[in-house]
């Protein structure tokens, strides 16, 4: 059996935050109408979401996992060890006590990342970021495409948390499940953060592929739309291989200076 925590707060915005349309056009532009990686291991790991909550601090680590792989490289350091002291950093949970185990508000959890580095075995590494509309799945497809995997927090319910007998998930996550799942209604088995990895297609059923609790889930685009609460993109300056779709030049510096502007105005 695998256990699988929940951890992700409701959405919140802050004043200032980042947000991906600074960069001219990322988000509005047509996206790719398919991405396969099926033949790229994003190392998806489970980070201690299976006895914490801290999967907004695993979806980070995961996201390294990502943005190395399609660089043609795994990044050293992410452990769980690692993932645990960056959601004790980002919200405030003490090791061994459970009363403090209360998930993280993903806006401040990347504001964390932003301000004091995702720090691993051996080197700290600083993202920046910025938010995006979680109704526009083509603007989800773009942050997929081209930063790696898209930073979402979902609404499960508890028909997604179904087990067979061996304790694995549905094959497919959907809208339309078998009667006995259970509730089907977003949100009533909690929040959860994880990545939007790739896609075979943008119609309602084409499936997408999703990174949590150190497996591939495939998930119906009609599902996504049901459940998604906050889209975000993170950029790695220290990891990401030029070319492609990822932002460069004045889109990679607007998007430097929003968060510049935000700490700032955290401060």
């Amino acid at each position: 059996m695998i256990n699988r925590k929940l951890g992700c707060r409701p959405a919140e915005h802050r004043p200032g935050q980042p947000h991906l349309s600074v960069m001219r056009g990322f988000c509005a532009r047509q996206a790719p109408p398919r991405l396969i990686r099926d033949h790229i291991d994003p190392h998806p790991a489970m980070l201690g979401n299976d006895t914490l909550g801290d999967c907004t601090s695993a979806g980070i680590g995961n996201h390294l996992h990502a943005t190395g792989a399609l660089a043609g490289f795994d990044v050293s350091g992410i452990t769980t060890d690692a993932a645990v002291r960056f959601y004790s950093l980002s919200t405030g949970y003490v090791p061994g006590n459970p009363t403090t185990d209360n998930g993280g508000v993903e806006v401040d959890v990347l504001t964390t990342a932003l301000r004091d580095g995702y720090a691993l075995a051996d080197q700290t590494l600083y993202p920046i970021w910025g938010s995006a509309d979680p109704g526009d799945l083509n603007g989800v497809r773009n942050i997929a495409a081209g930063l790696s995997a898209a930073y979402l927090g979902v609404q499960l319910a508890q028909s997604d948390m179904w087990e067979d007998e061996d304790g694995n998930l549905a094959p497919v996550w959907d809208t339309q499940t078998p009667i006995g799942h259970g509730d089907t209604t977003p949100g009533s088995a909690g929040a959860h953060c994880l990545l939007l990895w790739d896609y075979a297609g943008t119609a309602d059923t084409d499936l997408v592929t999703l990174l949590t609790w150190g497996s591939k889930q495939k998930a119906t685009w009609r599902w996504v739309r049901s459940r998604i609460m906050e889209a975000h993109g993170l950029a790695w300056g220290q990891l990401h291989a030029p070319g492609g779709l990822y932002p460069d030049g004045y889109d990679w510096d607007a998007l430097v200076a929003a968060n510049d502007a935000y700490l700032r105005g955290a401060a």
